[in-house]
């Protein structure tokens, strides 16, 4: 906005003038970005209209809608100024709101409560999660929300609140995650979908915040800790830090340390099992065998400390399974850790892999699926080579070569795998010059094209056809020994 002498004008007056047309008489319609400014300063309830596109405004603008009548007047704050706070739990914790009904129909407000109960149950899953009981986040039900007080009030570091809008068959729900002693917002998102079943909906919308919403608090945890100005760390701290980074051996080193000050510390125990193999699998590790061993001691440590957490038997599992262990067994490990948690994103991805190992296509395009939809941000590289994968050894080529050129073009210098396959999947379909084109890019990463370690698929088929496809994108014609899995 822009004053001059007694005329004010610039896009927040033409934005406001837009929105006043859109209130109903006597109400009030504001902008997003002052809906953010007042919101933990005016015990209001705001309702999300969504976005609007108003006249003179290239682009839409979210508006917000303060109900006119008996919801402006000033509601009385749940906790008082003179409450004692409940100390914070000493791992993530979170309170998940009433929902917010928007379909202007008051007899679908069990809709709305339906999805905050099924989004309680699902985070609740999550063992390293605190989650406040649904009998005592719905007090706050009908009220104006300050996250502020309710992180007071429940003694929680994270506040999760949305809305649900229901018409026409179909159904939007908006959710944001908030920090509740800052009021700094980490996360928002929307879900749309048909209303062809209402609980069926439910649990798909749960399963996709509840996925979504826990690499967003790992994020948000692993930031607080890097802030934290002690010098002296806690082991959960150190693996915090090494979670921020990428397996580089100077991340290891942190990790190492934290496995240091607490041996049995299963996730630091499970992450290092998952670095060590990735140096393996990927060609990276000066000395293979060594990193092996590494791997599978930690991988053996962590199932014995593991208890029920579903992050260390998958990832346990997964180093495992890699390195030769049977195969069905840690499929069972990674079983028991989705029952612990369904909406666990990596362990659908950890599934997805012990699938394809074991030669099962169809499951580990399913399972992959699931973890993408679960995680559409951290999973989408992985999940879309982990189909092309599977599709490459189903020998439905055509289908898998843009998965993988996906994968790739998403991640182009992560690991060398998506490329091999991809140079093998156009030798099989004749594509010699572009098998070729491949094989090039992938010598910017790895000089060994064919790999020379053992590969963890059991189907011999599928061995055969993954080397015969690189020879022939490299023009050889002798057939490659030593080609038996571990």
């Amino acid at each position: 906005m822009i004053v001059e002498g007694d005329d004010i004008y610039g896009d927040g007056v033409n934005v406001a003038a837009r929105l006043e047309a859109l209130a109903e008489p006597g109400g009030l319609c504001i902008s997003r970005v002052v809906r953010d400014q007042v919101r933990d300063r005016l015990p209001y309830a705001f309702e999300d209209m969504g976005d609007q596109q108003v006249k003179n405004i290239a682009r839409p603008v979210r508006v917000f809608r303060i109900p006119i009548g008996e919801t402006l007047v000033r509601a009385p704050a749940v906790a008082t100024p003179n409450a004692t706070p409940l100390p914070i739990p000493d791992k993530p914790s979170i309170a998940v709101l009433p929902f917010q009904n928007m379909s202007g129909d008051p007899e679908q407000e069990y809709f709305a409560d339906g999805m905050v109960e099924e989004i309680i149950t699902a985070l609740s899953r999550i063992r390293w999660l605190f989650v406040i009981a649904r009998n005592s986040s719905f007090t706050y039900k009908g009220q104006a929300i300050d996250a502020k007080s309710v992180g007071r009030e429940f003694g929680v570091r994270y506040v999760l609140e949305g809305s649900v809008r229901k018409g026409g068959g179909r159904v939007r729900i908006t959710a944001q995650l908030i920090e509740a002693e800052t009021g700094a917002h980490l996360w928002a998102d929307r879900f749309d979908g048909a209303l062809e079943d209402v609980f069926d909906l439910q649990d798909k919308v749960a399963s996709s915040v509840a996925g979504v919403i826990e690499p967003a608090l790992q994020a948000a945890e692993t930031a607080r800790s890097a802030h934290r100005p002690t010098s002296d760390l806690s082991a959960y701290d150190l693996y915090l830090r090494a979670l921020a980074m990428s397996p580089t051996p100077q991340a290891f080193r942190v990790l190492e340390e934290a496995i240091a000050r607490d041996p049995y510390f299963a996730p630091a125990l499970a992450l290092a099992a998952s670095w060590a193999m990735n140096l393996v699998s990927d060609g990276a590790a000066p000395d293979r065998d060594a990193h092996r061993q590494e791997a599978i001691e930690y991988a053996r440590r962590a199932l014995g400390v593991a208890g029920g957490d579903p992050g260390v038997l998958a990832d346990a599992a997964f180093a495992l399974a890699c390195f030769g262990e049977d195969i069905d067994a840690m499929t069972a490990l990674v079983d028991r850790a989705l029952a612990f948690n369904p909406n666990y994103a990596r362990g659908w991805y950890a599934s997805s892999f012990l699938r394809l190992w074991a030669g099962q296509t169809d499951l580990a395009i399913e399972h992959a699926g699931i973890a993408l939809r679960l995680s559409p941000r951290a999973q989408a590289a992985m999940s879309s080579w982990l189909i092309g994968a599977a599709l490459f050894f189903s020998r439905r080529f055509e289908e898998a070569v843009p998965r993988l050129r996906v994968a790739i073009e998403d991640r182009p210098f992560f690991f060398p795998t998506p490329y091999r396959i991809l140079a093998a999947c156009y030798a099989h379909m004749g594509l010699l010059e572009e098998a070729r084109a491949t094989v090039a890019r992938l010598r910017a990463l790895t000089p060994e094209v064919i790999p020379t370690y053992p590969l963890p698929f059991r189907d011999p088929a599928h061995r055969e056809l993954y080397y015969s496809g690189l020879r022939l994108a490299l023009g050889e014609e002798t057939k490659l020994q030593g080609t038996a899995s571990p």
